[in-house]
């Protein structure tokens, strides 16, 4: 089984999350951020992805370190859970429409962090979310998990829409590039590793 386990202590954040890539896309969350569980029910569920996370962070201050700290847990848990990647596709991509929103991903699991981030909210909150956040989440997600993440959003006049497509394309190409592909032999690689 393809699973992590991590435990992320700052003097910001407690986060305890457990992950399984050969999962059904069950969910157990908890940050404290509603708007946020709810786009990450929707990951988990899309990516096919169990999760599980506990989250304590000071949101007191604002959702800032919370958001962002979970992206860095989460990204660390797919590069342990992902090992050397022999056999997985490495690359996914998906085109998702979310009401009148349309959201693009593309992913390379390659071990070289890069992250691309063309969006534009016609908001700044949802509810009591601050949506530039979602960007500190996916930066955090690439960062740890040293792939390249492009994330654009070609048009869109809702925020919740936004958000929602974001990471619903994301959950679907990490999917993609995660699934073990039957014609790959070793790491999918010329250079023999990633």
């Amino acid at each position: 089984m393809r699973a992590a386990e991590i435990e992320r202590n700052t003097k910001e954040t407690q986060i305890k999350l457990r992950l399984n890539l050969d999962g059904t896309g069950d969910s157990k969350l908890q940050t404290g951020l509603g708007f946020f569980d709810h786009m990450l029910t929707l990951f988990s569920a899309h990516s096919k992805v169990d999760l599980t996370l506990d989250v304590h962070g000071d949101l007191d201050v604002d959702g800032h370190h919370t958001v962002e700290d979970v992206g860095i847990a989460l990204g660390q848990a797919f590069a342990q859970a992902l090992g050397d990647k022999q056999g997985i596709r490495r690359y996914g991509f998906f085109v998702l429409p979310m009401d009148e929103t349309l959201a693009e991903t593309a992913v390379d699991f390659c071990g070289r962090p890069c992250f691309v981030y063309n969006v534009k909210f016609p908001v700044d909150r949802v509810g009591n979310f601050d949506l530039e956040l979602v960007r500190e989440f996916w930066q955090g997600f690439a960062n740890a998990a040293a792939c390249n993440l492009h994330i654009n959003v070609r048009y869109g006049q809702n925020g919740h829409h936004i958000s929602e497509g974001i990471f619903k394309s994301a959950a679907r190409a990490i999917r993609m590039a995660v699934e073990f592909d039957p014609r790959q032999k070793g790491v999918p690689s010329t250079k023999g590793t990633l």
